[in-house]
């Protein structure tokens, strides 16, 4: 009976084990983010009416820092290694600005660095805390000493995405 239950609760030590590693491998989502893919929910503004990125701030200035239902237009900068749970996308003046996915909802493949999308949801001009910049580097792997230069928040644009969809 001993032996029964020596060997029962060591296989049930490996399986645990098992599957920790198993969610430690998880990643972003395989793909090759090719023109026409979709993340998230459908995009139904055609790419001709998406706004860009300079338009954005702009408006944001006007509407009291918030803008509701708005597609953007950009170039995917960088994405999240760990997830694929968030993304920045390249400025006119060579900034950038953060993409979360609504409700963490979807996840995007790294694949889309590089990729021209379009995004549709809610944007806002933001104060991002020093924490929350320092995870966001680490989750880019940034170098320790970029991590350290982080001294102070800053107001960014950021935007939470319902839909990406990758085009031309």
């Amino acid at each position: 009976m001993k032996l029964k239950s020596i060997l029962f609760l060591a296989a049930l030590g490996l399986s645990t084990l098992a599957f920790a590693q198993e969610e430690k491998k998880s990643g972003p989502p395989a793909g090759n983010a090719i023109v026409g893919d979709t993340y998230g929910s459908a995009v139904t503004s055609a790419e001709s009416k998406a706004i860009s990125v300079d338009k954005l701030a702009k408006k944001l200035k006007k509407d009291n820092k918030k803008v509701e239902n708005v597609a953007i237009k950009g170039k995917v900068v960088d994405v999240c290694d760990k997830k694929g749970c968030w993304l920045t996308i390249q400025t006119e003046d060579d900034t950038q600005f953060f993409v979360k996915m609504k409700d963490y909802g979807f996840f995007v493949p790294t694949a889309l660095k590089g990729k021209n999308v379009v995004l549709e949801g809610n944007a806002e001009r933001k104060v991002t805390s020093i924490d929350e910049q320092k995870h966001y580097a680490e989750d880019a792997k940034k170098p320790q000493s970029e991590i350290d230069a982080i001294t102070k928040p800053k107001e960014e644009i950021r935007f939470v995405a319902n839909g990406i969809k990758v085009v031309n």
